[in-house]
């Protein structure tokens, strides 16, 4: 039986300190009222208060004081009183006080200037003062000429800032008391945005060439509906659905579909957004995102890329022993499968590196099922580019099927991009409906990149044709080769020429027979260039940046290498250069190097060997490459003299 402490004190009478999960809570006869809220800090509050205030009123009685009068000698007065330089003057006694028109230098000190004055009148002095002071015209007041500021003034500043930063105080704390750091600006309120089903909702009729994954939501959708076709049988929804799968595959979008096919809220917020420097931030938005979700259950939570919070706790150092991104993804954990249950709140996670999520998130009763949303074969991204298209007027001889062959390995989000594009194309050129050539252009401009209008040299152009001609030819010879759906020399992003090969089919494994054919292809532009020239260029980079990942992959993780036998030797990451896995010797590291260049060494020889045979050839290919600059897939063969794949089906 599991317990859990709650707040109350057994001491106080008010009942157990021990409650017991899956018990009613006890009643009592007379209701209890919740304490009203205190503000916090007692007495020194309030004397923080008064010292404020102090200090407030002390400050604005300075400012608003009258200027210090500047005691000056009284033959001084009456010299400035005969130049006509007084303004005002106030007698108590013998004492005088009054104003300068002008500013004057202090006698004695010329440094200091000042317009309020002060003097002693001798009792010896028998001058009609009176009378000079009426007839210079100055005003002889019955108050002091340092009268303090008026009443409301001095209350305004002497309290008003004061008041105003206590009022500013008293706000963030009322607006914090319920939810930690969420009254503070909001720092720790969650920024999920609820989904609006007002508009045009996506449903799962927006979803195509993922079946396997959609049908895996289905079934959540169906739960979220009608909950009672599976509680009577005694069955549980999963608490958590996490997406996998590379970029582009379309997992957000399934999200999405969730949400407009349920009709239940569906609250979404990306990983990062959790995650502030100030610590603590993070836990308090989680908090706050299934308090939100609880009020509106059944809900749905939906997190993405859910790895910027959810990678291994430990994996790497923290700052002073703490690490907010781990007290984040704690708070995750708890609220998922915590004591606290969780009921009709399903949270739904979208990552393409499932590899480095923590273990604790992955287990049963938090992200019960995985779903791999996976790249489309043919007949997904036909599907695909039928819900695309759905706005877009198509000419009649616009194959979608044919399209879809010509782009494998492409996901959801290329497929939208080239439709697209399409579109974009067929506006410039002025069509009313997007034409073959138009979805043609479009796929050659996001595979080989945009035309750019550089001029080559005759002898540069000459050898881009032989060193494309070269990748071509071997295509079309080597068995087992992917197609070759175009040539051409016409400057793309960074080459000077492209040849675009893709294969008839999807692949789903590999042969060695086509491996060697990819990595004798790929040599063929330097081997043409060797064997016509002589000589090579840099030309041929991108394309040995190619052959030596497929060759060291045979050898140190396909097990294509006699020497290395069976065994995996470099590590599954997905970045083009796989370094070698631990506790693998160097010496084993060594071996892999020199099997690697074997294979490529066999794999060149044979490329020239075979250009060497068919010369013939190769300068059609070229010369026609010169001519025309670019071959389509019929021509090229045709040109070569052999026979075009294409004319089989």
């Amino acid at each position: 039986m599991t317990t859990r402490k709650t707040n109350e004190d057994s001491s106080s009478g008010n009942g157990p300190s021990w409650r017991v999960e899956g018990l009613p809570e006890p009643k009592s006869d007379t209701p209890q009222e919740t304490p009203p809220r205190r503000f916090p800090g007692g007495r020194w509050i309030w004397a923080l208060v008064l010292g404020l205030l102090a200090v407030n009123w002390i400050v604005s009685s300075i400012l608003l004081g009258p200027e210090t009068p500047v005691h000056v000698p009284y033959t001084f007065f009456v010299e400035q009183l005969d130049g006509g330089n007084v303004e005002s003057v106030v007698s108590t006694g013998d004492s005088i006080q009054g104003v300068f028109k002008n500013e004057v230098s202090v006698p004695d000190d010329a440094s200091t200037k000042a317009t309020s004055f002060q003097t002693e009148r001798p009792t010896f002095a028998e001058d009609d003062l009176f009378k000079k002071l009426v007839d210079q015209g100055v005003t002889v007041n019955a108050e002091p000429p340092n009268a303090p500021a008026p009443l409301w003034q001095q209350i305004v500043l002497g309290f008003g800032p004061t008041l105003l930063l206590l009022w500013i105080f008293y706000s963030i704390y009322r607006r914090s008391m319920g939810g930690g750091l969420g009254g503070i600006g909001g720092i720790g309120r969650s920024s999920a945005r609820l989904y609006d089903t007002s508009g045009k909702r996506t449903t799962f009729a927006d979803v195509a060439g993922i079946d396997d994954a959609k049908e895996e939501l289905v079934e959540v959708v169906e739960f979220l509906r009608h909950p009672e076709r599976f509680t009577k049988l005694g069955a549980a929804i999963p608490r958590g659905v996490l997406l996998t799968g590379q970029p582009g595959t379309g997992k957000t979008l399934l999200a999405r579909a969730v949400a407009g096919e349920a009709n239940v809220p569906f609250f979404s917020v990306s990983a990062s957004e959790f995650i502030e420097m100030i610590v603590g931030v993070g836990a308090s938005r989680v908090r706050d995102l299934f308090e939100q979700a609880k009020k509106a259950s059944p809900a749905i939570v939906f997190i993405d890329e859910i790895d910027s919070i959810g990678r291994s706790r430990g994996a790497a150092m923290s700052l002073g022993g703490h690490d907010e991104r781990e007290q984040t993804l704690n708070q995750i954990l708890t609220e998922m499968d915590g004591f606290e249950p969780n009921e009709g709140v399903i949270v739904v996670a979208a990552t393409n590196r499932p590899d480095v999520l923590d273990p604790a998130l992955l287990r049963p009763g938090r992200f019960d099922r995985q779903v791999v949303v996976s790249p489309p074969d043919q007949v997904g991204r036909k599907a695909i580019l039928e819900v695309h298209t759905r706005g877009v007027p198509l000419a009649n001889e616009v194959d979608l099927g044919s399209v879809a062959a010509s782009t494998p390995g492409m996901v959801g989000a290329d497929l939208e991009n080239l439709a697209n594009e399409a579109a974009l194309t067929a506006a410039r050129r002025g069509h009313d409906a997007v034409q073959v050539e138009d979805f043609t252009d479009a796929l050659e401009k996001i595979v080989l990149g945009t035309e750019r209008r550089i001029v080559l040299t005759s002898e540069e152009r000459e050898r881009t044709a032989y060193h494309e001609a070269g990748h071509a030819l071997l295509g079309m010879l080597q068995p087992g080769a992917d197609p070759v759906r175009k040539v051409s020399i016409i400057p793309r992003g960074k080459a000077l020429g492209v040849t675009f090969q893709s294969p008839e089919s999807d692949r789903y494994a590999y042969s060695e027979e086509y491996l060697r054919g990819r990595i004798i292809g790929a040599l063929g532009g330097r081997a043409a260039e060797d064997v016509v020239f002589g000589t090579t260029t840099t030309g041929a980079e991108n394309d040995l940046v190619q052959v030596t990942t497929i060759a060291r992959r045979m050898v140190g993780r396909w097990g294509m290498s006699p020497e290395i036998g069976p065994l995996s030797v470099l590590d599954e990451d997905s970045s083009p250069y796989p370094f070698r896995l631990e506790n693998v010797s160097p010496a084993t590291m060594e071996l892999v190097d020199r099997e690697t260049r074997r294979i490529v060494d066999e794999c060149y020889t044979s490329a020239v060997d075979t250009l060497k045979h068919h010369r013939h050839r190769l300068d059609a290919l070229a010369s026609a490459l010169l001519d025309k600059e670019t071959l389509e897939a019929q021509q090229a063969y045709d040109i070569a003299g052999l026979p075009w794949p294409g004319s089989e089906q």
